[in-house]
């Protein structure tokens, strides 16, 4: 048993009911909550972060690496260490609606991310998708972005199970820069 765990449920002081958990507290998390960078609307000039993020420096804005019709970014509120997007800089909601040359660079980029994901943190395996329409998922719907989010064996123990709560080794600037060290330059030979 921990140090200073019981079996029997501990007074609690404050609001809450007794239950003998403690707690890790993830206040971060309110802002995804509550909707934080969340745009007010469906066009591009409606507070779109996937829009405005361009605009920024790649450590402000959490930029891994731009294309000409893509860039890499890592996701704020990740579901692992690692966990980014591939974004179109054109604000377009549905995969159906991007041209040629930015469906071959958004897959180029998928690519390029899982090798740079490997190469910097051994990643074992990779969950990949998108989702369309808030009724999917979609975060911010309004602009299409695809996950790329890293895996390994292991990797779902007690805290996501039990407590819903995601524990994450690195602070989110350290990864970017990780990340952005290892992206792959030139022709990919995988």
């Amino acid at each position: 048993m921990l140090t200073g765990m019981t079996s029997e449920p501990e007074q609690q002081i404050g609001v809450g009911t007794p239950d003998a958990f403690q707690r890790l507290w993830t206040p971060h998390r309110m802002a995804y909550i509550q909707g934080e960078s969340k745009p007010s609307g469906p066009g591009a000039g409606d507070g779109c972060p996937f829009c405005e993020i361009p605009s920024k420096s790649d450590e402000d804005g959490l930029v891994i690496a731009r294309g000409e019709k893509v860039y890499a970014v890592l996701n704020l509120y990740p579901y692992n260490g690692g966990h980014l997007m591939v974004v179109p800089y054109r604000h377009v909601a549905d995969y159906t609606e991007l041209d040629g040359p930015e469906t071959a660079e958004l897959a180029d980029f998928t690519k390029r991310a899982m090798v740079a994901l490997r190469a910097a943190s051994g990643a074992h395996g990779f969950n990949i998708g998108m989702n369309q329409g808030a009724e999917a998922g979609a975060g911010i719907a309004a602009h299409l972005h695809q996950h790329v989010v890293p895996r390994w064996g292991g990797d779902t123990n007690f805290m996501p199970v039990v407590g819903h709560t995601k524990v994450l080794p690195q602070l989110l600037g350290d990864t970017r820069t990780m990340l952005a060290g290892v992206w792959p330059a030139g022709p990919l030979s995988v």
